[in-house]
C-alpha cells in the first residue's frame, strides 16, 4: 500500500507517463479532491486526482479528474 497524502490546494505537475491514457501530455493541476481506486492490484494502484487545470499562461482551465499512478505522486510532506 502506498502512503500518499496530497494536500488540497496543492499544485501538482503530472507527467504524461504517470497518467492512465494520457491524450494531451503533462498536466499542471490545482488539487481540489483525491480518491483511491480500490479495485486495482496492489502493484498497480491508482489515485483519482480532481482539480482545476492550470495552463502555462497562468489561466485556469476546466475542472478535471486525472487517474494517476500512486507511486508517482509526491511523498507525504512534499509537493512537486
Amino acid at each position: 500500500m502506498f502512503d500518499v497524502r496530497v494536500q488540497l490546494g496543492a499544485v501538482l505537475n503530472i507527467d504524461a507517463v504517470d497518467r492512465l491514457l494520457p491524450s494531451d501530455g503533462p498536466v499542471r493541476l490545482w488539487v481540489t479532491g483525491v480518491r483511491l481506486v480500490a479495485n486495482r492490484p496492489p502493484q498497480d494502484e491508482w489515485i483519482w486526482v480532481e482539480g482545476i487545470r492550470l495552463f502555462p499562461s497562468g489561466h485556469h482551465g476546466p475542472r478535471t479528474q486525472i487517474l494517476v499512478r500512486a507511486s508517482k505522486l509526491p511523498p507525504k510532506g512534499s509537493v512537486r
